[in-house]
């Protein structure tokens, strides 16, 4: 048992002390530069502790930049330089990004080029759905079809420009990659895409980045001690760049693997090969991070990028955030199809989003075109799906300085959701929408 009982957190709350989240931050900075040993990070852990032991002062309670420091100290002295520069370099970008001063829209993350922006913006204002009252008013009338109508065609379009780009290349990109963040509707993008592709004669192949998972022990955790899917890490991305080069230079390869129950990677699995004709197809998180596609030339490569550009106003004339739409349909997937608690959708979602500001959005400006994926409409549906949790979610966590995060993001949510016309009938929305893929209904098969 430790002697050090609690820690002051930076927003000055006090919280127990947990030599655990030591271990966990020192084995993500491990597996940020190939390491897999967590017995290490154990170990160095006992070290950070002890010496935190012993110079702090009876009746002290330890800051947790007192402990990153010392965390610091150890790595360098036992001889881990380069995950100690991994773990500088993260807590640097942490201590950025809580220090800047943002003069950038709440509409985005600055890596969209804003003419895509304008160009949703300028359809909202052109169809009255640019702010939440305007989409109320049109709910009001009875225009809830139509606006599905609407939102889905200007997404089709969207997808048919990107396979008439990928047309034009078509002698020189052998990969299309479908990226974005969680719950963009990558899937369905993909599908569409691929439907598209296919009718204009194109072949695609299909390489599954999931089975490229390590075992899950070998996985980062985040600070509760939940296992990480969502950074590149947790990939094996020397083994994905491999299988492309090898599948680009006509060769078979076989490729894992994962078991998802189990969390047990298999190699060597299912043979693949790709023909001189054929087009590789990857649908994943982190399509634009480098290290996934390193040997394969830039222009045998169409990067897609997918995000919910939704360009709408609450009622209080900000932006509605994309990562709430997300989060929303994450919750109702995830509830509906994977028997997961929507309470623990909103718990996971901090390293959701942290992950995705370090390993995603930074890439962005890599992209071939960016497809918008916010619906409107979606906002009335969920509505009627969430509204009650985010209210008794956000009294919940009001007062754990443990879930802050949990606590803003579903007060904010309520604080929207409570201005929005629900609609309970969701008949309009066709089989082949983007939203069935989260809400159930969809003609395709995830």
């Amino acid at each position: 048992m430790t002697k050090i009982k609690q820690v002051v957190k930076r927003t000055g709350d006090v919280v127990s002390f947990n030599p655990k989240r030591i271990t966990n931050a020192i084995y993500r900075a491990a597996v940020a530069v190939g390491g897999r040993d967590r017995s290490i990070a154990e170990g160095l852990t006992k070290q950070v502790v002890a010496i935190l032991e012993e110079n702090t002062p009876p009746g002290h309670i330890p800051h947790v930049e007192e402990i990153q420091d010392i965390v610091e100290k150890v790595l360098i002295e036992a001889g881990h330089a380069r995950t100690a520069k991994a773990y500088i370099l993260y807590r640097a970008e942490r201590a950025r990004r809580r220090g800047e001063k943002s003069v950038r829209s709440q509409r985005g993350d600055g890596s969209i080029p804003y003419r895509k922006i304008y160009e949703v913006l300028n359809w909202a204002v052109d169809h009255n759905l640019h702010t939440v009252g305007h989409l109320n008013e049109r709910l009001a009338r009875g225009e809830f079809p139509d606006i599905v109508h609407e939102s889905d065609q200007v997404y089709e379009r969207d997808v048919a420009t990107t396979a008439e780009i990928i047309r034009e290349r078509q002698d020189e990109v052998k990969i299309v990659i479908v990226a974005g963040p969680s719950s963009s509707g990558k899937t369905t993008t993909t599908t569409k895409l691929s439907e598209r592709l296919k009718a204009i004669g194109l072949s695609l192949v299909a390489l599954n980045v999931d089975n490229y998972f390590f075992n899950l022990e070998l996985h980062p955790k985040d600070e509760f001690g939940d296992y990480d899917f969502e950074t590149p890490q947790a990939l094996d991305l020397a083994l994905v760049n491999e299988h492309l080069v090898r599948l680009l230079a006509g060769e078979e390869v076989r490729t894992p693997f994962y078991d998802f129950h189990s969390g047990k990677r298999t190699l060597n699995v299912t043979p693949m090969r790709v023909g001189p004709k054929d087009i590789i197809l990857i649908d994943s998180l982190h399509g634009l991070y480098a290290d996934m596609t390193r040997d394969i030339a830039d222009k045998r490569k169409f990067r897609l990028y997918i995000e919910t550009l939704l360009q709408m106003k609450d009622d209080k004339g900000k932006f509605i955030r994309w990562t709430d739409l997300r989060l929303m349909r994450r919750m109702v997937r995830d509830s509906q199809f994977r028997a997961y608690d929507p309470e623990g959708t909103l718990l996971h979602w901090h390293y959701v989003r942290s992950s995705e500001l370090r390993n995603i959005i930074p890439h962005v400006n890599t992209a071939d075109y960016i497809i918008n994926s916010g619906l409107p409409y979606e906002l009335p549906i969920m509505k009627a799906r969430l509204t009650h949790g985010f209210k008794q979610w956000a009294e919940k966590y009001a007062d754990d300085p443990q879930r802050v995060d949990a606590c803003i993001r579903s007060t904010r949510v309520h604080e929207l959701l409570r201005t929005i016309t629900p609609v309970e009938d969701d008949t309009p929305i066709p089989p082949q929408s983007l939203l069935r893929e989260f809400i159930g209904g969809s003609c395709y098969e995830y």
